[in-house]
């Protein structure tokens, strides 16, 4: 046996065993993501104490908390907060902001002492319920939604009829995004909450207003980009606050002078 045969005879059980290893490994991996996605998604916080005035909402067996903020307006705004965003955190800026609004800052199924566990399904029927909740209540309502919220005020404009709609940081689908980064899994059939805002689109009828940060990080451009070209041109408002990041956008001023831009427009006859 020459020296040539007996290395390739050698490299064989090596060869053997990284082609187990290896479609293990992948199948391991893919098992891991498939059951800790959502925690992957979701980062409930804690119940905050503080002296705004809350709601409670039951849906399906929930409790729900909603911090309120300026009651007894004719005009109402819902605002759905980021993934680990603990909404009250926005209410001494927003009672200045939406003055002229009454605001319904919504805690999902199980943050800051709403009970249940966060789902796509779940804050859909949520969200669904408290618009239906308040509907008797006021002459309009207008959702805004930051980062996950974009997924679900989305949603909620697509189901409901809604003044105008806020997205702010906001993707075309959790699963877009996701599978950008992980290229490796068909993520399509294995995504429980795909959050495909990019599909409603032609179902939302409200005057939309983005706000995208310069330096997001954890949204690519190009994702918020492929939502905003699915709106007609003359139905949507967008701007990018510079500098920001996508966590920071709303510390810089510019974010909340567009907001309150946006909502007076139309009221007092001004432009944004």
């Amino acid at each position: 046996m020459t020296d040539e045969n007996r290395n390739i005879r050698s490299l064989k059980p090596g060869l053997k065993k990284r082609l187990i290893f290896y479609p293990v490994l992948y199948l391991l991996i893919g098992v891991f993501l498939f059951f800790r996605q959502r925690q992957m998604i979701y980062f409930p916080t804690a119940l905050e104490p503080h002296s705004y005035g809350v709601e409670i909402i039951e849906n399906e067996g929930e409790t729900l908390l909603v911090t309120v903020l300026n009651p007894g307006k004719e005009k109402a705004i819902i605002y759905f907060g980021g993934n680990a965003e603990a909404v009250v955190y926005n209410a001494y800026v927003f009672q200045k902001t939406f003055a002229n609004h009454t605001v319904y800052l919504f805690n999902y199924r199980g943050y800051s002492g709403s009970s249940g566990k966060p789902t796509e399904e779940g804050i859909f029927s949520d969200a669904l319920r408290l618009y239906d909740t308040l509907q008797s209540r006021h002459r309009t309502i207008s959702t805004v939604g930051r980062s996950l919220g974009s997924g679900v005020a989305a949603y909620l404009a697509s189901r409901r009829e809604i003044e105008k709609l806020v997205l702010v940081t906001p993707f075309d689908s959790i699963l877009a995004v996701a599978q950008r980064r992980i290229p490796v899994y068909p993520l399509r059939f294995m995504l429980l909450d795909p959050y495909n805002s990019l599909n409603r689109v032609k179902d939302i009828q409200a005057p939309t207003l983005v706000l995208m940060a310069e330096n997001d990080s954890i949204i690519p451009r190009k994702n918020s980009q492929r939502l905003i070209n699915a709106f007609p041109e003359e139905q949507i408002s967008v701007f990018t606050i510079n500098g920001a990041g996508h966590n920071t956008i709303s510390d810089d001023p510019a974010y909340h002078k567009y907001l309150k831009a946006f909502f007076v427009q139309g009221d007092d006859g001004s432009e944004l």
